[in-house]
């Protein structure tokens, strides 16, 4: 019997892997706004799955590009993502469990507020950050990961402020999520969430993230990459109003949704 739910959800995670192999990041975005939006799966799963997806993606589309990775950055955000994440799945955890609409408007104010984010052309700083606001930027990013295995808005505008070039930019970028999506399965799988469904999902996702990534170098878009990140803007605030008004609605019953 076809599965309409599975096919939805694997469908985001082609096109989630595409755009991130193109632009650097957007997978764990895409993926936790569309599916978490219509919610064909719930929050912690769903983040455990991106997880897993996003650390595939990240190594494949790394392939070859090693060599142009900023180590001091990805040094100093590597020492930002830990506590980051402890915080940030200790803060999905209890709010799952207590205050579920709290944290559905959370993933709804974080999705719009990325869609946002990326209408905004970051400008080059003039010189690249300093040690102690790039540890900063990996907390920030490990906090959100840790909520929803997604920071690629604020990490993708770090990013793009460095005065680096592209491949730099683009290499690091993958490099980080590759990091923090690995660091956070292991902290998953020793809490004892790494449940079956997880694993179920993140399997039959593996060869969809796959074709993606292959897909994304292998075919670029034909539209600008600029035009690309306005069409998944579009997407991102679409689903993040609508979470937010579902979240509100289920915490207070105020909202026709």
């Amino acid at each position: 019997m076809f599965d309409t739910a599975l096919f939805l959800v694997l469908l985001v995670l082609l096109f989630g892997s595409y755009v991130q192999t193109v632009a650097g990041f957007a997978l764990g975005m895409i993926a936790v706004a569309v599916i978490g939006g219509l919610r064909l799966l719930d929050i912690p799963t769903l983040a455990a799955m991106v997880s897993l997806l996003s650390m595939l993606n990240a190594g494949l589309s790394l392939n070859g590009s090693v060599q142009h990775v900023h180590r001091p950055i990805l040094f100093w955000l590597g020492l930002g993502i830990v506590p980051g994440l402890l915080l940030g799945y200790t803060l999905m955890l209890y709010l799952n469990g207590s205050r579920l609409w709290l944290l559905e408007l959370c993933l709804g104010v974080f999705i719009t507020a990325g869609g946002l984010s990326m209408s905004i052309r970051p400008r080059s700083w003039p010189q690249v950050s300093g040690n102690p606001f790039t540890w900063s930027m990996g907390l920030v990013g490990g906090l959100l990961g840790g909520l929803f295995s997604a920071s690629g808005p604020v990490l993708g505008w770090f990013a793009y402020s460095q005065p680096l070039p592209v491949a730099v930019i683009r290499a690091t970028l993958l490099s980080y999520f590759f990091f923090a999506t690995a660091t956070r399965t292991v902290i998953v799988f020793f809490e004892g969430s790494l449940s079956s469904a997880v694993l179920l999902y993140a399997g039959l996702g593996a060869p969809i993230v796959i074709l993606g990534a292959w897909l994304g170098r292998r075919f670029p878009p034909a539209v600008s990459e600029q035009a690309l990140k306005r069409g998944v803007f579009a997407l991102l605030l679409v689903m993040g109003i609508w979470i937010c008004a579902s979240a509100l609605n289920k915490g207070f019953g105020v909202l026709p949704v």
